[in-house]
This record gives C-alpha cells, structure tokens and sequence, in this order.
C-alpha cells in the first residue's frame, strides 16, 4: 500500500481523507473501538474545532513553538478550517472569544464529518487494532508496521497518535515511542492546560468556589511569566478553570514558580483604600468579618483573616493602619503556595513531543528518515483553549496532504 496512518484523531482523519482524495492507497489504523475519541469529549463535548481569529491573533495564543507553525497555519487558516466544514455540510457558529463549534453543539457531527470524508475517498478504515512496533524493511526500504492482527507494508508513514494527556481515550505516548526508534529527539512530555496543585490546606474547605474578574500571575525566581484576568475555581487540593489552565501553560517546565492572586484587578490600591475607608465609616462598631464579606465571597472570609492574622472579632474601631494596609495589600496581592501541576492525565493537551527542529516545517516530514511524517500532538507544539489546538492538528495534516 502506498500511506499508512497511525491514529484516528483529527489529525490523522483528515491527512487520511485529503491524500486518499489525492489518489493514494491509505490505510488509517486505530487502536480504540471508534474513531475521534478525544474529539468526542473536546469542548465539554461540543467540539472547539478551531478559533475564527487572524493568524498573528493565532500565533500570540501558541506558547510553545510558535515560529514552527508558521509555514502550515498560513497554509491552512482557520478560515480554511471553516470552510472546509460548511463545504461538507456542517454548519457551524461563533462564540465568546471567536470559538467555533458546530451549530448542533454535537462533536459527533465534526467526527462524522471527518470519517465520512475519509470513507468517500476510499480510506481503508482500521479498527481495534493496535499498532505494536514499526520499523523499515532493510531490502525494500518500505515501512513494516506491526499490529495486533497482522503486518503490513507501505511506502509513506505518517503518525498522528497524540500526546499523553486524556490516557482513557488512547493517548499513551506510543507515537514518541516509533519516533525514537528512527532516531529522532522526544522533547519531554509535561501537562499543559491543566489544573496546579497547592500546598495550602484550606483549599479543600472551599472546593467548587469559583470566582471572577480576578487576576492570577505566575512568576518564576520573582520575575513575572504570565499574568491572567477572568475566572477561576478551587478544587480540593489547588485551582483550575480558565485562567488556571492558561497560566499552566507557561509555567509547565520552570522552577522556583510562585503564584499571586488579585481579587480586585478592576480597581487600584488608591481606589480600593477609599472604598475600605467608605465601609470602615459605614461600620466602624461591626467586627472585621462583616466588612470582609462585602468584599469576598462568604467562604473566604475566613481564610483572608487568617492568612493577614487578624481575628474575625476585631471592632472595625480599633483596624490600625498598618493592619488595614495589610488588608488592601493582601487582596490585591494574595499568595497562594504552588506544589506543582496535576498529572499529565489531567491535561487538556501535552507539552513536548518530536522535536520540531528535526521536521520539515513545511511538509510534517522527518529531516532524518524520507517519507516519514508527524501530524498533530505527537509533534512539540501546543497551544491555549480556544480551538488553536486542534487547528493545529489540521494544518499540520494539511501541510502533508500538501506535499503528497
């Protein structure tokens, strides 16, 4: 056969489908029962499938290897994502932040789409049915791909099996595996997009307590990595939600990490003074609890107080000014104690992967063994929420489907 490819995913559906379009013999082999597992849970089950933005809007939301993605995503916008999915029927729709998903919020039609396009173009569809080991056959110079139900030969392999994150839907670290094997570099894989742990016990006295408007930034050795405005949640042992999972991205691989948070980014130490000024005049008999409470949700109260060491009984009267300094300081700059991100199996993508510097960034091919290419996650590129990640997956399949 002329193209195997590993890995029913976005990726590896639509560089399936487009070469087959081509002309080529394709055989798409997937080790799960069905394809497009993780597609089916993205986006809460509705499927982000891309972000309508301009592309130097798409690069700003890439922290990892940006530049790599120039050459594929220029080929192949999000404009071209959309497109290519109203031209096969589905429509589609816009939301807060230029986020597209289908307009039946079903990720099942963006896989229906996917393995429809590939059936039409005469994919030979492979089923529960995992890929064990591959290597090239000395005397042929062909690809021999080994799986649990036979062996099989081609002249073009491309891998499309993802990361380490989401292990439940397949993705276990196979495609680094085949990658080493021809020699190339695997960029340690680490968690992105997801949760950070924390060693301060109270969070699980406020697990589920959401909050927003605030303002989370993360420094290393006390120099600012990446700051953060919008909502956040507490989980039992440390924080998640949008601003969370962003922030993790940046700090997925540096030391010394520190975390402060904002609970009132909108208003300056200046304005935030008069306002406490304002509520210590209106109850200057009430304790120090009851001021708090107007200025944080009711299950905080008593974590902020402790954490300033004033007791809750304190008579408004009696706040010092170094005490009431303490209290503006504090709820513009609260520290919260980081003990790591979650593991990997957490994270909405992974980090790390083939090493871009040894792919052809304008074909997905290797620069060390001809007629092998990577598509998707397996590669060291990663980005934000927002579907820029699996844009990514279809312009780096598209720049293969390009090359064929």
């Amino acid at each position: 056969m002329d193209i195997i490819v590993i890995g029913g995913g976005a990726s590896g559906l639509f560089v399936s489908g487009g070469c087959a379009k081509k002309g080529y013999n394709v055989t798409l082999i997937e080790k799960n029962e069905k394809l497009g597992k993780k597609l089916y849970i993205t986006g809460k089950g509705r499927c982000n499938i891309t972000n309508c933005c301009s592309n130097d809007e798409y690069f700003l939301n890439v922290p990892t290897n940006s530049q790599f993605l120039y050459s594929c995503i220029s080929s192949f916008t999000p404009y071209d994502t959309i497109q290519f999915f109203e031209n096969q029927g589905l429509k589609l729709k816009v939301e807060r932040g230029n986020r597209v998903f289908p307009e039946s919020d079903k990720s099942s039609d963006i896989i229906k789409v996917l393995q429809s396009y590939c059936l039409r173009n005469g994919v030979n569809i492979k089923l529960n049915e995992e890929v064990v080991d591959c290597y090239k056959n000395s005397q042929t110079s062909k690809f021999v791909v080994v799986t649990t139900k036979g062996k099989y030969e081609c002249n073009k392999l491309i891998i499309c099996t993802g990361g380490k994150s989401y292990s439940a839907t397949g993705s276990n670290g196979f495609g680094y595996k085949v990658a080493k094997k021809f020699g190339h570099t695997i960029i340690e894989p680490v968690p992105a997009l997801c949760p950070i742990k924390l060693k301060d016990k109270w969070v699980k006295n406020i697990e589920g307590l959401s909050l927003k408007n605030v303002k989370l930034s993360a420094f290393s050795n006390n120099k600012l990595i990446k700051s953060e405005f919008g909502e956040m949640l507490f989980t039992s042992n440390g924080i998640s939600g949008p601003i969370v999972l962003t922030i993790s991205s940046y700090i997925n691989r540096l030391k010394n990490v520190s975390l402060v948070l904002d609970f009132k980014p909108a208003l300056t130490y200046e304005t935030l003074e008069n306002r406490i000024l304002r509520e210590f005049e209106e109850n200057k008999n009430s304790q120090i609890n009851t001021v708090i409470r107007s200025l944080l949700p009711k299950n905080l109260v008593a974590i902020f107080l402790d954490y300033i060491k004033l007791p809750e009984n304190t008579k408004v009267n009696s706040i010092t000014v170094e005490q009431r300094k303490s209290i503006i300081n504090s709820l513009k700059e609260f520290k919260l104690n980081f003990n790591g991100l979650y593991d990997i199996d957490y994270a909405i993508i992974t980090s790390g992967g083939v090493n871009t510097k040894e792919i052809n960034p304008k074909t997905m091919e290797s620069k060390l063994v001809s007629n092998l290419y990577f598509a998707g996650e397996v590669i060291d590129v990663d980005a934000l929420t927002g579907g820029f990640n699996l844009q990514i997956a279809l312009s780096t399949a598209n720049s293969i489907v390009k090359e064929m």
